[in-house]
């Protein structure tokens, strides 16, 4: 444990050293298409004959988008943004809620054909939440499975009930997944099942919801199926077996075994008597529940069976998996069509009149005739095959070595995503991103501003990437992942404000050109703007509060004199948020994070309206943008010798060991050599530690600019001729921009204190033409 301090914590108090992170989305500039796999589908049918029908998709890009359907087209409607990992499933209930389950280990309710806001947070699972299945269309009753064995059934009106409020709830209120004040629920006897069937029960208020946990589950679920009434429960996973629950009480019924392999896909009739399954086995079973057997076993996949979906009277499937195919098959007569075949594999299917929309591993989601209505129509136009029992690779051979043809060529209908990116390498100056996507193009971001700031094309990667190569040395001050088809970048404490920068480095316009920028306390600033603007109009402040944050484009009003960032609370706040840091309002990213109650939370950043609890955001993070203070850091400094080149005559006056931030350029070295050597008076640059005095590194020092200047007689006294100097690492000449952390890096190499060497060229000499001004001009003798 340390202590530390925090916004709204002005005492010290213990914390655990892992300290939540904070993680920024960066969205693509079509924020209306999904980024990432289609692993849902959910289809509304309006009740009017002239009204709208909707499609839900769920991606693994963690949202959900709802479609407005036409004949030809669809139009994205709303975004619901609020899941921190993959969107699993998706199911309607009720007249206006959309239930979701995430990797996140939450479902979420939100308001379907409203404002698409999350109205709940339901935080019973242990592990992913991978499957949901829901009662009639009219029904509240929903059910959801997962990793961890678990398998709850839930009442969405009862769990939508507004209840007292406590801190011990696993329900949240919450209707931009943030818990604020006052946003959560009680519970009574919150029960955590573990995939070991082992119960831990403890007692928290007599009031609230806790949902039904269907217990027996060993291990992960994956598939989950309920009747029209809500009264009957099959669920299936890595178990083999397909288990029947009274979904009422949660008891077990039965259990119907027969598959080989991982059960992937489940549906039950509207009655409850007939059950179908898809495994990983590539065979589709149907079961009579009452007799408890295995009525019929159809052959008709080359792979895994992952997707399922029946007409209405239960007489005929649509089958899709991972061989890429969509199948139609009549349950009675066992004749079997391929309907069509994809690029990718097929997750999730669902029926729409005479069309069915196939969900996959691609962020595109297509829409393709079935003749829903009668699909016995393509069964009698010939080219179709009986359905084996056997596995396929066995009743592959009844159908002599013969391949089905598709029925259909093309798609009637295609909602385009966004290719998802699938490789990345973060760049040396730590500020850029090479990515490559789905399609094949590489792209240049830049992390500090959300944007991509060069489109390559289809070109090589790694060539682009030995093309971009710069020799230069930056602390990492974030890591990246893509698992949600985009960049999502992550600052943890305190490594994110391990890096920093020169402001001339980042050419930000009036600044000091030696102030030091440190990038993620920038970046969190760019970040929280509009929160931080939010915040202050809600606090009814008139005047510049301590935290409040301009744009680029108000920089030129203020004054030009800022105060370097100190690590502590004295220094006054610099609150500008230059262009460098500035993130985009039309395709803003998404931040998440931890709340303090409330678990992981996902919103725009320009969505954040100022209510959020600042509980919510990390302390860190509120400590940097509201009271300008950092961490303790380590490796700012770099300790180095400065010693005279081996059979040089040159010396200068130093104390021993020297030290300086680890971004000084070797052109500020050059400078104290000179200064040290021909002065008439020696600049007092060294402290009596050893280390530069900010005269080192400020802006006094001179900067060595290459001129047409011609000899000239007559010097005043503060008119100096000055040799050229050369600093050398390893006998290598050091090029003046480099830093010290670039020349120990890749010249030194070595673990111990850098040493550098420094010498006179021979034959050129500085002029210094001015007292008060830092120009100088090369002249050859």
């Amino acid at each position: 444990m340390h202590r530390v301090g925090s916004a709204g914590n002005t005492n010290s108090s213990s914390r655990p050293r892992k300290e939540k992170r904070l993680t920024y989305v960066l969205n693509d500039s079509v924020d209306t298409r999904h980024c990432a796999g289609i692993n849902c589908l959910a289809v509304h049918k309006s009740a009017v004959s002239d009204g709208s029908d909707f499609l839900f998709t769920g991606s693994r890009d963690g949202r959900l988008k709802r479609w407005a359907l036409a004949e030809d087209a669809a139009t994205c409607s709303a975004t619901f943004e609020s899941h921190v990992d993959w969107v699993n499933d998706a199911v309607l209930v009720g007249d206006n809620t959309l239930v979701s389950c995430s990797s996140d280990t939450t479902l979420k309710t939100w308001n379907a054909f409203s404002n698409a806001t999350c109205t709940r947070t339901l935080r019973q699972h242990t592990d992913y939440v991978t499957c949901l299945a829901a009662a009639g269309k009219n029904s509240n009753i929903v059910a959801s499975g997962g990793l961890g064995g678990e398998v709850f059934i839930w009442d969405i009106e009862a769990a939508l009930a507004p209840v007292s409020k406590s801190n011990d709830a696993m329900v949240d209120d919450s209707s931009n997944g943030i818990n604020g004040p006052g946003n959560s629920l009680p519970l009574a006897n919150i029960r955590t099942i573990s995939s070991s069937n082992n119960i831990s029960m403890h007692t928290t208020h007599t009031q609230g919801y806790v949902p039904i946990a269907a217990k027996g589950h060993k291990e992960s679920v994956y598939a989950l199926a309920m009747n029209e009434g809500g009264t009957l429960l099959v669920s299936g996973g890595t178990e083999k077996v397909v288990r029947v629950w009274d979904s009422r009480s949660g008891s077990k019924a039965l259990k119907l075994k027969g598959h080989t392999d991982n059960i992937r896909a489940l549906l039950l009739d509207s009655s409850g008597r007939y059950c179908l399954s898809g495994s990983s086995d590539s065979m589709i079973r149907l079961w009579d529940i009452g007799q408890q057997r295995c009525v019929h076993s159809y052959a008709v996949h080359t792979d895994s069976v992952w997707a399922l979906a029946s007409t209405p009277t239960f007489s005929h499937v649509y089958s899709g998996g991972r061989d890429f195919s969509l199948y139609l098959t009549d349950l009675q007569t066992r004749e079997s069509s391929l309907l069509c075949t994809g690029e990718h594999p097929i997750l999730q299917v669902a029926l729409h009149d005479n069309n069915i929309w196939i969900a996959s591993t691609d962020s595109s989601v297509h829409r393709w005739p079935v003749e829903g209505r009668n699909p016995q129509n393509i069964l009698q136009r010939g080219n179709s095959f009986l359905a084996g029992n056997l596995s396929f690779s066995r009743a592959r051979v009844s159908l002599e070595g013969s391949t089905p043809v598709p029925v259909y060529k093309e798609p009637n209908l295609t909602i385009p995503g966004t290719p998802g990116i699938v490789q990345h390498e973060v760049l040396n100056n730590k500020r850029h991103v090479l990515t490559k996507d789905t399609s094949g193009s590489v792209k240049l971001w830049e992390i500090t501003r959300g944007v991509v700031i060069e489109d390559y094309g289809k070109v090589s990667f790694e060539e682009k990437k030995e093309e971009l190569f710069e020799m230069v040395s930056i602390p990492a001050w974030f890591t990246v992942d893509t698992r949600l088809g985009s960049l999502s970048v992550h600052l943890d404490t305190p490594q994110c404000f391990s890096a920093e920068m020169y402001s001339v480095d980042l050419n930000i316009a009036g600044k000091p050109e030696d102030d030091k920028v440190n990038l993620a306390r920038e970046t969190l600033k760019g970040l929280l703007v509009h929160w931080l603007i939010k915040r202050k109009q809600r606090m009814g402040s008139s005047a510049p509060a301590n935290g409040e944050l301009l744009s680029g484009k108000d920089i030129a009003t203020r004054s030009h004199t800022h105060s370097r960032i100190e690590v502590d609370s004295s220094s006054e706040n610099d609150a500008m948020v230059y262009p460098p840091f500035e993130f985009s309002g039309v395709s803003p990213p998404s931040i998440i994070t931890e709340g303090t109650q409330g678990g992981p939370w996902r919103k725009k950043i320009t969505d954040l309206d100022g209510t959020e609890d600042e509980k919510d955001f990390p302390w860190w993070c509120l400590d940097c943008v509201l009271h300008n203070r950092l961490p303790p850091r380590e490796n700012t400094k770099c300790s180095f010798y400065l010693h005279p080149c081996e059979g040089s005559s040159v010396q200068i006056l130093t104390q021993g060991k020297l030290s300086a931030p680890r971004i000084l350029r070797i052109h500020k070295v050059i400078n104290y050599v000179i200064e040290k050597m021909v002065l008439d008076k020696p600049l007092d640059s060294l402290n009596t530690d050893g280390s530069f005095a900010p005269g080192l590194a400020g802006p006094q020092l001179q900067h060595q600019v290459v001129g047409d200047g011609s000899f000239r007689s007559g010097f005043k006294p503060w008119q100096k001729l000055r040799p050229s100097i050369e600093i050398l690492c390893n006998n290598q000449v050091l090029s003046p921009e480099m830093s010290l952390a670039t020349v120990r890096a890749y010249i030194w190499k070595k673990s111990d204190d850098l040493v550098l060497n420094y010498r006179v060229v021979q034959g050129r000499f500085f002029l210094c033409l001015c007292k008060n001004t830092s120009e100088h001009w090369f002249l050859d003798a």
